[in-house]
């Protein structure tokens, strides 16, 4: 028994192929339909085509990531009950399919953040990293979003300044790229560079949610369970929100899925099996008073999916991505966590046992330099991850075999 290896692809535009996921070893596909616009219905023809394409190549679509929740949907807008029904067809119809588990997530318009997508780190391999006082630097000096500057401590934004001064044109224009296009456009972002003006579509969708506050927005999204989970009950499909990353409020946007508490009202919320999570470490992690043990020890029922990757965190709040094991969270306990609970549901008789992970992120290493690769996404990154924790995975499945053996004699 072991958490499903499963990998994340972009379709057919990804340089990384089918065929290559199944000479790795990759058991489950986790992927959407990229080309369908955000709001708009997945109808069951498309869904077959790519189950059907994944399936010739012996595998199974183990994971829709994402099936995206549109920003009409977060802010309750007028268009809400037409966006509502089309995702409720949507869910309808995967499971008519035969797919069992979705990833969403309900970030207000900017999904991931990084501000240096080509960190380097000290053995020359590549990474993404966050730096707060560069993101300051563009949220109140670049992007200048009213009011951007009384949200932040007079040394941070003294300090974004120093930051400001030292960059060039060109710097600038490429954290704008960065944050509002790069590590968007290929995840079904709101910004797909597209507009002569990026900065100002940014602002208009940021404007938004001028008078939407965290209790609006869990308002919002209560009521998006309340219409779409009893749709889910019907046809066996599991919804698993995705944490916010970085778990924090940024841009002045509520955040709402950014720590314990927040799991604990999602729980409460919608009290149904196929309300639950995807437990992401490396987003939670980002986070210096989150107890990610503590997390898995209270939703570990309700564990719908799982990224795996580790994080490390510096004193100011900034982090960088530090590959799958090493950094600032201990990835053996998380795992040893996750096959606990999996042989918990082995025991109890349930049907969800799989506990799909993927390798979340890569650090860039060897060939990944030759190739165009989404950030964060690259081919020998990943694969050096996910053959780390299958190898971390197959010793303490080991070590829980042998102890269950031992309490039985």
């Amino acid at each position: 028994m072991a958490l499903e290896k499963t990998w994340r692809w972009f379709g057919e535009n990804d340089p990384i192929t089918l065929n290559h996921l199944k000479q790795m070893g990759v058991e489950g596909v986790v992927t959407a339909l990229h080309h369908v616009p955000n709001g708009e219905m997945w109808m069951k023809d498309e869904i077959l085509r790519v189950k059907e394409n994944i399936e010739n190549h012996d595998m199974r679509w183990s994971v829709v990531e994402s099936l995206p929740v549109s920003e009409g949907i977060k802010t309750y807008s007028d268009d809400w009950s037409r966006l509502i029904a089309n995702y409720q067809h949507s869910i309808r119809n995967l499971g008519e399919c035969g797919l069992d588990t979705v990833c969403y997530n309900f970030m207000p318009v900017l999904d991931w953040a990084r501000t240096d997508l080509e960190y380097q780190l000290p053995n020359s391999t590549e990474s993404m990293y966050f730096d707060f006082s560069t993101f300051v630097a563009f949220d109140v000096f670049i992007l200048k979003r009213p009011g951007a500057e009384t949200q932040y401590s007079a040394k941070l934004v003294e300090k974004a300044r120093v930051v400001y001064d030292n960059m060039t044109e060109e710097d600038a224009e490429k954290l704008v790229h960065n944050i509002i296009i790069a590590t968007q456009q290929f995840i079904d972002g709101v910004v797909n560079g597209s507009s002569p003006d990026p900065k100002q579509e940014f602002l208009t969708y940021i404007d938004v949610y001028k008078n939407i506050d965290k209790k609006k927005l869990r308002e919002n999204l209560k009521a998006f369970l309340n219409e779409i989970i009893p749709v889910a009950e019907e046809v066996g499909v599991r919804l698993a929100i995705h944490p916010d990353d970085p778990p924090f409020s940024l841009l002045g946007l509520p955040r709402i899925m950014t720590q314990l508490e927040d799991y604990e009202w999602l729980l409460q919320a919608n009290t149904s099996q196929n309300n639950g999570i995807t437990f992401c470490s490396g987003s939670l992690s980002a986070r210096k008073d989150n107890d990610l043990l503590k997390i898995i020890n209270k939703t570990s029922e309700r564990i719908h999916f799982v990224h795996l990757r580790n994080t490390q965190l510096l004193d100011d709040g900034s982090f960088y991505e530090s590959g799958h094991l090493k950094g600032s969270q201990n990835m053996d306990g998380i795992l040893l966590a996750l096959l606990e609970e999996q042989q918990r549901r082995k025991d109890l008789g349930r049907k969800d046992i799989r506990m799909p992970f993927r390798p979340d992120h890569g650090l860039k290493v060897l060939t990944d330099f030759e190739n165009e690769y989404n950030p964060g996404y690259p081919l020998i990154g990943r694969l050096k991850g996910l053959s780390e924790i299958d190898g971390l995975m197959k010793g303490l499945e080991y070590v829980l075999t042998a102890n269950r053996q031992t309490k039985l004699i």
